[in-house]
């Protein structure tokens, strides 16, 4: 059995668990109706989640240029690095993806819980990580 590959490069995954763990540490909207200058409140709102966040625009934007092969390896990743599966499942995980893809990977991958923990574990089980990548952007 040849040895499993990814369609979608290292970089954009990492990309994406950068931006998942800056989503993932937003709380909820505690002062929706902030009138004032984030420097006069701590800068907390800049935590909070609001519907037109840029985080998620910008993720959701991003996982949807993706093709559909790659959308596919990041949901297979997900399951990987979840427990879902070993490295032999491989194969088995990215096609039952391949099966399942639809316009709502952003959603799904969104909605999933420690999604960053999960793409990294899921990376790192083939090898690579993402260290050098948030060098400078954490």
């Amino acid at each position: 059995m040849a040895d499993p590959t990814l369609t979608i490069s290292s970089e954009s995954v990492c990309f994406i668990i950068v931006k998942a763990r800056e989503f993932d540490a937003q709380d909820v909207v505690t002062d929706p109706d902030s009138g004032s200058n984030a420097a006069d409140d701590g800068t907390a709102s800049v935590l909070e989640a609001h519907a037109d966040d840029l985080t998620q625009k910008e993720l959701v934007a991003f996982i949807n240029a993706l093709s559909e092969e790659e959308q596919a390896d990041l949901v297979a990743l997900l399951w990987l690095g979840r427990g879902d599966g070993t490295m032999e499942d491989w194969d088995d995980l990215r096609d039952e993806a391949q099966r399942q893809h639809n316009n709502r990977t952003a959603a799904y991958l969104l909605g999933e819980p420690l999604l960053s923990d999960h793409l990294e574990e899921g990376l790192s089980q083939f090898g690579f990580s993402c260290e050098d990548f948030e060098i400078g952007r954490l």
